[in-house]
């Protein structure tokens, strides 16, 4: 593989996506329009906005054939490859599978896939904006805020799915946290940035999946307006390495969520 792959774009499948607008602008500062453009097929998708003017990642309303279907609210995750294809390939020759056949987008290539142990994320290979060059994406960061700013696996097998993901897309595997009787929490890079850790499944993650933590200006008013927006919090703020706090929420539409933050009260 000729880079590590990046994370350059997070979308949240939602039933309401007026309702997560709502959510999302209270909670983290985002803005997502209260009409979606329908793109091919009829999809209803809509940017998320940032205060200084940059995308966060896109919404995806689900619509009631999709959630006939078994769709669920939930965010996912896209990783860059080179070859959207080949990728698939050596994916299914892994035990993997695919979830969305791989489809050209006005945007890219992109394709839903499955890690063995069965966590779902995307793998694209997008066409930069005109104009734009080859710009790294900048919606994932490990300090801003309006970003998501950490990347964590729940799996049945870290050990297979650590090697799975160092061999695709090319990360390194440095350091752990024991979580005692919990296993351990073991954190995942991609060259020299700390971008997520991998952890054993646990009680409340019914799946194999992946969680994304948001950057939030403030954690205990995140924490409050998750609680005034409908939200549901699973994990009360935590102190984290560094100082800053992190919490677990569910969103009024379902999708589990996680912010990280400073506690400037």
């Amino acid at each position: 593989m000729a880079k590590a792959a990046n994370f350059i774009w997070y979308e949240l499948m939602t039933s309401d996506p007026a309702g997560a607008a709502a959510f999302y602008g209270a909670v983290v500062g985002w803005n997502i329009p209260a009409q979606g453009e329908a793109t091919a097929g009829g999809i209803d998708y809509r940017m998320i906005g940032r205060s200084d003017g940059g995308n966060a990642g896109g919404v995806l309303a689900l619509g009631a054939d999709m959630l006939a279907g078994g769709a669920r609210p939930g965010w996912l995750g896209y990783l860059e490859v080179d070859d959207v294809d080949a990728t698939i390939d050596a994916i299914k020759a892994d035990g993997g599978a695919v979830q969305m056949p791989a489809i050209d987008l006005p945007v890219g290539r992109i394709a839903m896939v499955t890690d063995p142990q069965g966590a779902p994320f995307y793998i694209m290979d997008p066409i930069p904006p005109e104009g734009a060059g080859e710009g790294e994406s900048d919606v994932f960061s490990v300090t801003e805020a309006q970003r998501v700013r950490w990347n964590e696996l729940a799996t049945s097998d870290p050990d297979a799915a650590i090697a799975f993901y160092k061999k695709h897309f090319g990360w390194g595997q440095e350091g752990e946290m024991d979580m005692g009787a919990l296993g351990a929490y073991r954190f995942i890079q991609r060259g020299d940035v700390m971008i997520g850790a991998v952890m054993p499944l646990m009680e409340g993650y019914p799946v194999p999946m992946w969680s994304y933590y948001i950057g939030v200006d403030d954690i205990d008013r995140a924490l409050a307006a998750v609680r005034a927006n409908g939200g549901t919090v699973t994990n009360e703020p935590m102190e984290i390495p560094g100082g800053e706090f992190a919490m677990n929420a569910i969103d009024p539409q379902g999708a589990p969520v996680g912010f990280v933050g400073p506690r400037k009260g």
